[in-house]
């Protein structure tokens, strides 16, 4: 009975723990990424030597916390037997370890959003036949949760669409225009039915003619929707292209820069139908007009993925002779003490040209602004930092006697940039003076931009309780968490810009030289090498992310 008594006992108090434990949340499940397919050359390639695809897998941590387990990736091998070669790439970290059967790689964590798993390098095996195919699959496992699996196609053989680059002059003026010439072939070993031929620009280059079997489409921000972004056309060519052949578009395609034209950039690219990069709000124009395709000659020299989509796509730059005015805008208070005002203190660009670091993607202009005596900065807008008044470096924001506030990588034409502060008057200090100044960056403060045409407009005064009056807003009292009245900036003359005057661009800061054919031939190597990697990688990861 003393046994029977203790078993139930045993048996309740299980029963009350299962009760009282609380149910754990459900294991994350993370998503395992690949390309959908990819293509390799046929043994034994050019040369001589077989030709390498690299094959990158990554993991997609879609929660908000990083999982901190060590999870376990593996890839098998086997069905690869006969088709292809596999290695890893030569930038693989020790995590992955690779045999003749498989790969297998380790994570310590899973940070939040996507990371590589492991980059092989793909080549097709010495007695591999053309259309011989096998799928790479990754799996993943980890206590606490699961991976959903990616699978890629390996084909030997595929169509290979080559872009040659057309011959375009990089030097221009406003209004000037030149044609864009598209000439491809099919390197591969199959045909393409149907391709896609894209063109993107950017907001001083557009394209002139406009046909039925193309549609339009601008990549625009919700801040600045008439500056950002890119223009993009994407026309469909039917038919089939086959291998060996040459083809070139029927019609014109004639780039034009826009009077706010500076520096600029156009990419264009061949796909196969199916294969084009997804672009949003396509509109189709009607006005009669299609665009089409030739067999040329060659020079001496079932739909499959292409064996090497980077010789797809061409770019270029454009550096057009113009100018662009920053006008720093002054700005006058008046107050009590006590009392806080508030009050927008930045800078116009008078233009005509637009200015874009798209390729460094680093900012186009610093605004400095040096409060004046008596008053103390109580809020202060994004994109702006508190300094000391040397421009050195100072922990707190609020209360800074100077500030320096970025524009972020464009600055379109026309364009207004205004900071919103609030300032308390501590104590009133008859005509307290400090400055607003736009420029280029520098250590401690700004310098004036080699574009720009009028340097004595790029400082402002920025003037409290000033002799004789000035720009009175109303005062917020003192603890009021809102500002209800912001100062009204003074006019200032606006200088004339004059396109073609010969005010050039730095080359190191990414803008192309309006003057002298050396500083443009400094921003087509040093710049584009040192910063081109921003734009072209993407360029090609939007490219690739149809995959």
């Amino acid at each position: 009975m003393r046994k029977r008594i203790s078993l139930l006992a045993v048996c309740g108090l299980a029963a009350v723990a299962l009760a009282t434990t609380p149910a754990h949340a459900a294991d994350p499940e993370f998503r395992l990424a690949g390309p959908a397919e990819t293509g390799l050359r046929p043994h034994p390639g050019a040369g001589g030597q077989p030709q390498k695809t690299s094959v990158e897998f990554r993991v997609l941590n879609g929660t908000d916390k990083t999982f901190d387990r060590q999870s376990t990736f593996t890839i098998d091998l086997t069905p690869l037997k006969g088709v292809a070669d596999v290695t890893l790439a030569e930038h693989q970290s020790s995590d992955c370890t690779l045999t003749a059967t498989a790969v297998t790689c380790k994570r310590w964590a899973l940070w939040t959003g996507d990371s590589t798993v492991v980059d092989l390098k793909l080549s097709a095996a010495k007695d591999s036949t053309v259309g011989a195919t096998a799928d790479l699959t990754l799996t993943g496992k980890a206590e606490g949760a699961t991976f959903k699996a990616a699978t890629t196609k390996v084909r030997v053989g595929g169509p290979d669409l080559v872009l040659e680059p057309a011959a375009l002059k990089s030097e221009q003026k406003p209004g000037d225009k030149q044609d864009l010439p598209i000439i491809f072939a099919n390197k591969g070993t199959d045909p393409v039915r149907g391709v896609v031929l894209e063109v993107r620009t950017t907001h001083g280059i557009g394209l002139v003619e406009r046909y039925d079997n193309c549609s339009y489409s601008e990549d625009t921000g919700a801040d600045r929707p008439w500056n950002t972004g890119w223009t993009t056309a994407q026309c469909l060519l039917e038919g089939e292209y086959l291998p060996g052949k040459v083809y070139g578009v029927e019609g014109a395609l004639t780039l034009k820069a826009a009077p706010h034209a500076f520096v600029d950039a156009v990419t264009y690219a061949v796909y196969a139908n199916g294969d084009q990069p997804k672009a949003d709000k396509l509109r189709k124009p009607a006005g009669g007009k299609q665009l089409t395709l030739k067999e040329r000659a060659p020079k001496a020299s079932a739909q499959v993925v292409d064996l090497d989509p980077w010789n797809n796509v061409q770019e270029f730059d454009f550096a057009t002779r113009n100018t662009a005015d920053l006008v720093a805008t002054p700005v006058s208070l008046k107050g009590k003490a006590g009392e806080t005002v508030r009050a927008d203190f930045g800078f116009r660009n008078n233009g005509p040209a637009w200015v874009a670091y798209l390729r460094s993607g680093e900012d186009v202009a610093r605004t400095d602004i040096v409060i004046p005596a008596g008053a103390k900065v109580t809020k202060v807008p994004e994109r702006c930092q508190g300094v000391n008044a040397d421009g050195t470096h100072r922990e707190q924001t609020l209360g800074a006697p100077r500030y320096f506030c970025s524009t972020g990588h464009v600055v379109g034409e026309k364009e207004n940039f205004a900071y919103p502060f609030e300032l308390k008057i501590e104590s009133v200090v008859e005509d307290a003076k400090g400055s607003v100044s736009v420029g280029q960056w520098t250590p401690g403060g700004t310098q004036p931009q080699q574009w720009d045409p009028n340097h004595a407009n790029n400082k402002a005064a920025l003037v409290i309780n000033a002799k004789g009056g000035g720009t009175t807003p109303s005062p917020t009292p003192t603890g009021s968490a809102t500002p209800s009245a912001s100062a009204t900036p003074t006019a200032t003359p606006t200088a004339s810009a004059t396109p073609g005057s010969g005010t050039g661009a730095k080359a190191n800061g990414n803008l192309a030289s309006t003057g002298t054919s050396a500083e443009t031939i400094a921003f087509g190597g040093a710049a584009l090498v040192a910063a081109g990697g921003a734009l072209v990688l993407a360029f090609r990861r939007r490219a690739a992310g149809r995959a």
